[in-house]
């Protein structure tokens, strides 16, 4: 864990308490386990002698919890233990579509407006007793209706002021859509983390092959809305970059739309020449996959060598069909993926896929805010993505390198 002797010497905000809301159950397992790793391994007499540091080292941090739902599915939210004064975080995934509820017979599939509802009904369930309300939600609720055009509702910005009026005090979140909607509670805390590292670290672990440098790999944003983000990647990876640009049908009176939205008419590359380089295509999600395996198909049409699809967010809305066969034809090679959102479990035996796990760096988030430490002590990872890949292109063993 970074910068280990800054925590050893600061006091906690107060006890710690975890609320893993059953979308986020396995995630939540996976934290509270790194958590009793690290608050057993500090070093401090304190921790045992002082009574400021009650409470803090357990053998479990992970508050009961339960969110009954009557026949008509209507809900309400059960805490089974005391959180008076304590500074609670509460982790939810709204997109897991896996939890399911019965209403007058039938059985519906929990949607993020489901599961948003339930965290409100936890943070209401506290009733004022938590010492600090934390909320970590990795896939920003209505983060893509981050923005009114028209007629529109601004749901983002209003899940954010609702929240903020319920009494929390930081939000966290990754990779959102457009962190400018923090604009909406600007004197909340609102953090959002970007996720290249883990990206690097599982793509190095994945691969024994390749040559991290600027004739040889090239970092690609799939359209001009992630291109910061593939020009970060690019310059801490010392590469270049290149882009696509989505042509939409904006045809006479803009009134051609499918699914909400100007219809793909082609992705056009900007960029350098590819022929013969490993490509990384980095981006915010997967939805249904059709633009990014078209824009991988396009490269591989390039004589790109490889292929890597990077993506936080792992949605296939459309299942993994059309991945199967993409990856059958030989348009891309990996496809890695964080398990900040719910995966489903057959994605687990397909040859492509490569697990980004993100437990150990929330836990780490934790633990900082917990001692209202100075989180840029876990986001500065650049020199982090130096050390591995030096190590990895100096052919150093992964194993002995501590990341």
């Amino acid at each position: 864990m970074p910068n280990l002797h800054e925590l050893e010497n600061a006091m906690p905000v107060a006890p710690l308490k975890i609320i893993a809301l059953p979308s986020a159950e396995k995630m939540g397992r996976r934290i509270n386990d790194y958590m009793v790793e690290f608050r057993k391994s500090i070093h401090n007499d304190k921790v045992k002698n002082d009574p400021a540091f009650h409470g803090y080292i357990e053998s479990n941090y992970l508050v009961d919890v339960d969110v009954p739902r009557f026949g008509s599915g209507e809900a309400k939210a059960q805490i089974g233990e005391t959180i008076r004064g304590r500074d609670l975080f509460i982790l939810t995934d709204v997109c897991n579509h896996s939890i399911t509820y019965n209403m007058n017979g039938y059985t519906n599939h929990m949607s993020p407006d489901d599961h948003y509802q339930d965290l409100k009904r936890v943070i209401a369930a506290c009733n004022g007793k938590a010492r600090r309300i934390n909320v970590i939600m990795p896939f920003l609720y209505e983060g893509r209706q981050h923005r009114r055009s028209g007629r529109e509702s601004l749901d983002c910005a209003y899940a954010l002021e609702e929240l903020r009026d319920m009494g929390i005090d930081n939000f966290i979140t990754f990779d959102a859509h457009d962190p400018r909607v923090q604009n909406s509670t600007p004197l909340n805390g609102f953090d959002n983390f970007t996720t290249p590292y883990q990206f690097i670290k599982s793509l190095l672990n994945s691969e024994d092959d390749l040559i991290v440098d600027k004739d040889h790999l090239l970092v690609i944003s799939p359209d001009e809305g992630a291109l910061d983000r593939a020009i970060y990647f690019a310059s801490v990876l010392g590469v270049d970059t290149g882009m696509f640009y989505k042509r939409r049908d904006y045809s006479r009176d803009y009134s051609t739309i499918v699914n909400g939205k100007n219809p793909i008419v082609a992705h056009e590359f900007l960029g350098d020449n590819i022929d013969g380089k490993d490509i990384i295509i980095i981006d915010d999600m997967i939805s249904s996959g059709g633009s990014m395996l078209d824009t991988a198909r396009q490269l591989k049409a390039m004589n790109a060598r490889r292929v890597y699809i990077c993506c936080t967010f792992g949605l296939f809305t459309d299942g993994l069909k059309n991945f199967d066969a993409a990856y059958e034809h030989g348009d891309f090679d990996k496809v890695i993926t964080t398990n900040l959102t719910y995966l489903p479990p057959e994605i687990y035996t397909r040859p492509y896929f490569v697990e980004a796990d993100m437990s150990k760096f929330i836990a780490s988030l934790i633990d900082f805010m917990n001692h209202d430490a100075s989180l840029s002590n876990v986001m500065a990872t650049t020199d982090k993505i130096h050390g591995i890949v030096e190590a990895y292109n100096s052919r150093k063993d992964m194993n002995e390198f501590h990341f």
